[in-house]
């Protein structure tokens, strides 16, 4: 589809191709095929375009950041798209107001298009008519969903809105269907049997599909005590033996290329009867693996390797808390129950421990952070956020892992055999010239070298580890890395310091783990493997890959290009495995942008209850216009405008990364405790507001509720849940398809007022200005 929208638009820049991403605030952005700087589109030339349309774009001029600002000049194509949203109606208008508020306008529901969708709920739209400069666009309800409040409905609205797969192909359905119930005599033909070895499972209480078995025993390595050691294996279930090579469910594993883990509910890479049923290492059960033989020395490291496939019988499937139980006391009651198993327990603790030991020696990066998990009763309603504990038993499998991963890293290396490789880089230059600047004036007294290495990181870490600003100071350590990414290009990894790092250890719920067991298994076999032809990539893969080869141009990156000159067929092999890995790599983010999108609504949901509350909490980040503060009694993050702090004008420190008063000096940083009552939340944007509070505001709100003017706030409240919210009414005589909503428009937001001033030494100047700066420095 080609449409001219501009077309004297002669004299221009040369004109670029890309794809739109929009943003929340109305304006938006080109990200460019060649993989350049974005271009800025101002709300304006977003009128006529939707975010993900493919267009054409002169730059007109640099913006007052200094970003090109292009103007649209063709659409390439319009991508055939559904958008999820609510479905509203009024003053007679029907209208959806999309869940993805990069899509920047409501679209006009006629009404013999809403079906059996009644006002309220949350449907499917499929787009009949695209905008026009001054019309919204036209669509039909395909789907209807449900309420906003069902349980469940935030899931729903996640995996359309990332576009994650969550039904499988029929064919794939059958594939799977016509697989064994167990294993059988002829799936165990040229397989070592380890039935009588005691291996076990390590898992979460809620965990289904058990991917990793382990066993450990002392081994004498050399001649003498000093050369003892132990003998690690690590069974992993066989997927690639029942998922063939380019089959029905081969694609749609590859489609998805990671399982996504919501609360309360998985959305598998692989269909349940593989997940968690044949393929999982369940107790009791014959299993078809592929194991990692290890021999471990004294001093944490991998001796003698190696693979072979391999049947199982798990002799035990223990949980993470029952490990870690056990080895605190083994004369204890949980001991007692698995006696036969304590002592194999025990070899894992002590190979653990030496390769812990070894990770220090390397100098591998080891940050503390905290996780939180989100229980819900049976309804699928929030009864608590909590954070996850780590314990020595997650330690102990995550070492076993990782020692399981490197020797398939390195034997697929040794091989010079074609595969992915889990690589994690070094900061960038700009990364490591904010960091250094930050390390200067916080007069940390570390630095970093030109050319880093982890253990400078680490030694920072342990240096700084029991100062009062020690979360600001990892915080910004973490911040100056690099994201993970599969590539056939082996650069190393450098957070975990390892020369060469893959994943191998869970091929049920990541696709990349299944084609690195393909590799060794051709690589035993004396055999080539070659990837099937696998599906085009889709909008995931591509954004990632135009980020990738702009950074690797830019900052002469190892993942752009191997280092070795190849030959046609090496080059076009390697193409393949290039684009499997960006798509793997991009879906991996796809899955994690879902997750976070769903935890965000479940807070939003639960702090509705807190309206008007106070809470003690930590300032997690700092940015121009404001403070972001995670809640110490139940790890919730919300926002304090930069308006909200008081009578003066507040300048952002981007070396120190703090706001600082420019009358009074006070000062707010990463780590900096808090007290804060909630103002706000919206549930359409996922955001919690929050409100500072001095002594006075507290004593004042607690006296203040005594009295009973706490029932302001409980019909504020009510008022919100109840009552709608003014919003500016689309008009059939404004364009003839109505005018366009406010980016900032709140459908389903919940606010509070204090019952004192908002800020009470507010200065109107100092107010207007950090208001002025907060909206000239909105980031992408």
């Amino acid at each position: 589809m080609n449409s001219s929208l501009n077309p004297a638009s002669k004299g221009l820049l040369a004109e670029v191709s890309g794809s739109v991403q929009g943003h929340r605030d109305g304006h938006g952005f080109v990200m460019r095929d060649d993989g350049e700087a974005d271009i800025y589109l101002a709300p304006n030339e977003m009128r006529a375009v939707l975010h993900k349309d493919r267009v054409k774009v002169s730059i007109v001029r640099q913006d007052k950041r200094g970003r090109p600002e292009g103007r649209v000049t063709e659409i390439i194509e319009r991508p055939k798209q559904a958008i999820i949203g609510r479905l509203l109606h009024e003053s007679g208008i029907w209208i959806l107001a999309p869940e993805d508020k990069r899509y920047g306008q409501d679209v006009l529901i006629p009404k013999t298009a809403i079906g059996s969708a009644k006002a309220g709920q949350v449907v499917v739209v499929e787009l009949t008519e695209p905008p026009a400069l001054f019309g919204q666009p036209v669509g039909r309800v395909t789907e209807v969903l449900g309420e906003v409040d069902d349980p469940g409905m935030e899931i729903e609205i996640a995996v359309r809105k990332y576009s994650v797969p969550y039904v499988f192909s029929d064919t794939c359905i059958a594939q799977a269907r016509a697989l064994p119930d167990k294993v059988r005599a002829q799936d165990k033909k040229d397989r070592v049997d380890l039935t009588d070895v005691p291996l076990v499972t390590i898992d979460g209480e809620d965990a289904r599909d058990f991917d990793d078995a382990v066993y450990c025993e002392p081994a004498r390595i050399g001649k003498t005590r000093v050369d003892n050691g132990w003998r690690l294996l690590v069974a992993i279930a066989d997927v690639s033996h029942y998922v063939e090579n380019g089959s029905a469910i081969d694609i749609d594993a590859y489609d998805r290329a990671t399982s996504v883990y919501f609360p309360r509910r998985v959305i598998p890479m692989l269909p349940e009867k593989l997940s968690n049923g044949l393929c999982s290492l369940n107790p009791e059960v014959e299993r078809l693996c592929m194991v990692c033989d290890m021999l471990i020395t004294a001093k944490g490291e991998v001796h003698a390797y190696q693979f072979y496939p391999a049947v199982m019988y798990s002799h035990a499937r223990f949980t993470y808390n029952e490990v870690a139980a056990i080895l605190s006391n083994t004369k204890g009651p949980e001991a007692a129950k698995r006696k036969a198993r304590v002592h194999d327990l025990l070899n894992l603790s002590d190979v653990y421990k030496a390769l812990l030991a070894s990770r220090a020696q390397r100098g591998a990066v080891d940050f503390e952070t905290t996780e939180t998990q989100i229980v819900c009763d049976e309804s699928g309603r929030i009864e608590k956020i909590i954070a996850r504990t780590r314990n020595e038993a997650h330690r102990i499998i995550e070492e076993a892992m990782l020692a399981a991963n490197v020797c398939s890293a390195d034997f697929i290396a040794q091989s010079k055999h074609a595969g992915l490789f889990r690589v994690h880089e070094g900061p960038t230059p700009d990364k490591q010239e904010a960091l250094r600047n930050y390390l200067k004036v916080t007069g940390i007294g570390h630095s970093i070298s030109n050319d880093p290495k982890p253990g400078e990181f680490q030694a920072i870490a342990q240096a700084t580890k029991d100062r009062p600003d020690a979360l600001q100071i990892h915080s910004m350590l973490l911040r100056s890395m690099s994201q993970a990414i599969y590539t056939p290009t082996n650069s190393g990894h450098f957070g975990l310091a390892y020369d060469a790092y893959t994943h191998f250890t869970s091929p049920i719920r990541r696709y990349p783990d299944l084609l690195v067991h393909r590799v060794i298994k051709a690589i035993l076999n004396s055999r080539k493997y070659k990837l099937p032809v696998l599906p085009t990539p889709g909008e995931a893969h591509e954004k990632l890959a135009k980020r990738l080869a702009a950074r690797a141009t830019k900052f002469g990156s190892k993942v752009a290009e191997p280092i070795v000159k190849l030959t046609k067929s090496q080059h076009e092999e390697n193409q393949a495995w290039q684009a499997a890995g960006l798509h793997c790599s991009a879906n991996e983010r796809r899955a994690d942008e879902a997750s976070r999108d769903v935890e965000a609504w479940l807070k939003c949901k639960y702090m509705r209850q807190y309206l008007g509350e106070e809470f003690d909490g930590v300032v997690s980040s700092v940015t121009t216009f404001g403070l972001f503060v995670t809640l110490n009694a139940m790890y919730v993050e919300g926002l304090i405008h930069i308006t909200e702090l008081g009578g003066e004008y507040f300048k952002f420190d981007e070396a120190r990364q703090e706001l600082r008063g420019e009358r009074t000096g006070i000062k707010y940083a990463i780590g900096t405790p808090v007290r804060v009552q909630v103002s706000k939340v919206d549930l359409d944007a996922r955001k919690i507001d929050f409100r500072m509070l001095t002594e006075g505001d507290s004593l004042l709100n607690r006296a203040m509720k005594d009295k009973g003017v706490d029932k302001f706030d409980k019909q504020s409240k009510g008022q919100s849940k109840g009552q709608k919210t003014s919003r500016q009414t689309p008009s059939l005589s404004e364009g003839g398809k109505g005018s366009k909503r406010s980016s900032s428009a709140s459908r389903k937001s919940s606010a509070v007022k204090s019952p004192i001033a908002a800020v009470k030494h507010a200065s109107k100047t100092s107010s207007k200005a950090n208001a002025k700066r907060s909206k000239n420095s909105r980031r992408k």
